[in-house]
């Protein structure tokens, strides 16, 4: 056995700096029961502007009980040779302290240029063999595919690329939507390979609003929840949070026989360091995807066909749908409630309206105050909103308990369910903050299939 593994499988004590809340099993642990597979699909390091080595990134989630990770830095993918400046990189000389202590001379590839020091990062086929376990831990190459269209942010999670994205660019919002995720789908169609992309923050500096997503039905994913202290989850006076964007979404989209938009939770995290609410840390949100081995074809087949949920810490021990019920059952803590909101909308809710109109005009409002949207400031969803239109994304029935279900009465467009815990969020960056679950949208039979 080479050196370096032996530094590998003796340090475990040694890494990165904090411990944030990971949840949703034990370190070391292995699949949940049930067939669940926990993981994060949005993480930076010092390829782009994160502050952790990737190896050490992979460790700490690891050893957090993760199952898969995508390191998916901007429009870098770990491919190809990079040498870092170790006193000016982002997490200095105490991360390359840590680094070396933690993997080891031998693996540590270091060179000196006159008075400066310099470490190689390395490429994700060299250390993802060095971290993987099979059936334990994965790391799937993923790219954050990053544009600007002047002010607007335009970000996408590309996971399981065989090879690199460049950004196609596009003159409109939509053009570059479409223009990568289009190279997206054409890499996977040349390839063969699975892959899925998912539209990150979309509140970030405000820069996508639901006409943006509604009528791009590539894209199947969006982070319904983002760890970074930035992104403005929750909306302001002026702006929806991103649930309610998740509605809107859902309801123009299905009533014309779109497809389902899946919602994700993600750590986005960049700093490893430091832990305070402030910092951009790991372990503040990840999904649980069932399938029924941990390989990137079994997690996105499952993926895209709905069967994750996405969670901030509550853990679920069953979704299941028989018929028309929709059951969750929740895997309870000691000390803790919850209750489970059934959201929707029924068809004629609203008026209908142009979906790729922006901004929207008519009944099916997108910028609305915060004190009407449907994620209010404790990260939970007001029981009762109705909104401007009356019945667009409104919580259908709440139910108390570990045990919760819900009948489909025929006319919904969707439904969807949050499950709310008493729990205190570990370092939420929202003071007030509990751990909530989210269950991906279920097509109501009123919907018009595709």
């Amino acid at each position: 056995m080479r050196l370096w593994v032996v530094t590998v499988l003796l340090a475990g004590w040694l890494g990165l700096g904090g411990c944030g809340a990971a949840g949703g099993g034990a370190e070391g642990g292995g699949r949940q029961a049930g067939g669940w597979w926990k993981g994060n699909l949005h993480t930076h390091s010092l390829w782009s502007d994160g502050d952790g080595y990737p190896e050490m990134i992979a460790d700490w989630y690891r050893r957090h009980g993760y199952h898969f990770l995508v390191i998916s830095d901007h429009n870098v993918p770990p491919q190809g040779g990079k040498w870092i400046d170790v006193a000016r990189s982002e997490g200095g000389p105490e991360a390359f302290r840590r680094y070396e202590a933690r993997f080891g001379d031998a693996w540590v590839e270091e060179r000196r240029r006159g008075d400066t020091l310099e470490v190689r990062l390395r490429r994700h086929e060299e250390y993802a063999p060095l971290l993987a376990e099979p059936g334990r831990f994965l790391l799937l190459p993923g790219e954050e595919i990053t544009e600007y269209l002047g002010k607007t942010a335009i970000h996408m999670v590309a996971t399981n690329l065989a090879e690199p994205i460049v950004p196609r660019g596009g003159e409109s919002v939509a053009a570059v939507l479409r223009n990568d995720l289009g190279a997206v789908i054409a890499q996977r169609e040349r390839t063969g390979r699975p892959m899925i992309v998912q539209v990150n923050h979309p509140n970030f500096i405000w820069s996508l609003t639901a006409e943006d997503l509604i009528p791009i039905e590539e894209a199947r994913f969006f982070e319904v929840y983002n760890g970074h202290p930035l992104v403005n989850n929750v909306g302001d006076d002026e702006h929806p949070g991103t649930e309610r964007l998740w509605d809107v979404i859902l309801t123009e989209r299905l009533r014309h026989g779109g497809p389902v938009l899946y919602g994700v939770a993600t750590d986005d995290a960049h700093d490893y360091h430091a832990f305070a609410p402030d910092q951009r840390n790991p372990g503040r949100g990840w999904i649980m995807v069932r399938a029924p081995e941990l390989t990137p074809a079994a997690l996105i087949a499952a993926m895209e066909r709905g069967d994750f949920y996405a969670t901030t810490g509550v853990v679920l021990r069953d979704i299941r749908r028989d018929g028309d019920r929709l059951t969750i059952e929740i895997e309870a803590e000691d000390g803790v409630d919850y209750v489970t909101r059934f959201i929707g909308t029924r068809v004629g809710s609203g008026a209908p309206d142009d979906p790729g109109r922006r901004p929207a005009a008519g009944a099916v409002p997108v910028r609305r105050a915060a004190a009407e949207s449907a994620f209010a400031a404790d990260g939970t969803t007001a029981a009762g909103e109705t909104g401007a239109a009356g019945d667009v994304g409104v919580v259908l029935a709440e139910v108390a308990g570990t045990t919760a279900s819900y009948r489909l009465r025929g006319d919904e467009l969707y439904v969807r369910a949050k499950v709310i815990s008493t729990k205190p969020r570990t370092n939420a960056f929202l003071e007030g903050q509990v751990e909530v679950a989210w269950v991906q949208p279920q097509r109501g039979t009123g919907a018009p299939r595709p």
